[in-house]
């Protein structure tokens, strides 16, 4: 397997476990709060430290579905070679952003880690949930350096995602759909 179906496989089960995870634990705090008339005082902290690695990680899932939206008609309007250039200036400009996140939050993570601060209400020290700004934007990175090869070699990438390609779809989805209950 390779390393890139690997980090397709961790990132979507990281992302599987931490909604199953929140759905779990917001599910105990409600039923503990209305049925028992008792509160964990740890779980909206928790939900919210394991809701923050899940938007860092969505995004670049989001980068490696074509799931982002934006604006890109001007690009669209090129003829397809431009449009390749264009798309890699903007895949460059993409992961030196990134780049500069990863580092600022390492340092960020790293002055958390020497001052020493714990969590309100979770025995652990702030710079562990914190870590998911590293994190986050190394799998951002990683993703935009996909998309960058794919446009370099000349295979088929997208930055963005193309809602009126995706309404045409699922609009033909369904008429395939009705026309098959049609026959029965």
């Amino acid at each position: 397997m390779s390393f890139g179906r690997v980090v397709d496989r961790t990132e979507e089960g990281l992302i599987a476990f931490l909604l199953t995870v929140m759905t779990l634990i917001s599910f105990t705090q409600v039923v503990a709060r209305y049925v028992f008339n008792f509160s964990f005082v740890w779980a909206l902290e928790l939900v919210t430290y394991l809701f923050a690695f899940l938007i860092f990680l969505g995004m670049s899932y989001g980068v490696r579905v074509g799931g982002h939206i934006g604006v890109d008609a001007l690009v669209k309007s090129l003829p397809p070679a431009r449009a390749r250039v264009v798309g890699m200036v903007a895949t460059l400009l993409c992961m030196l952003y990134a780049g500069i996140v990863f580092y600022g939050g390492w340092i960020y993570v790293a002055k958390m880690y020497q001052i020493g601060i714990m969590a309100q209400d979770i025995p652990i020290p702030q710079w562990v949930p914190r870590l998911v700004l590293p994190f986050g934007f190394g799998f951002l990175f990683f993703r935009f350096g996909q998309v960058f090869y794919q446009l370099l070699t000349g295979k088929e990438a997208h930055l963005l995602g193309d809602e009126v390609e995706e309404a045409l779809k699922l609009r033909s989805d369904g008429d395939d759909e009705r026309a098959q209950e049609v026959r029965k």
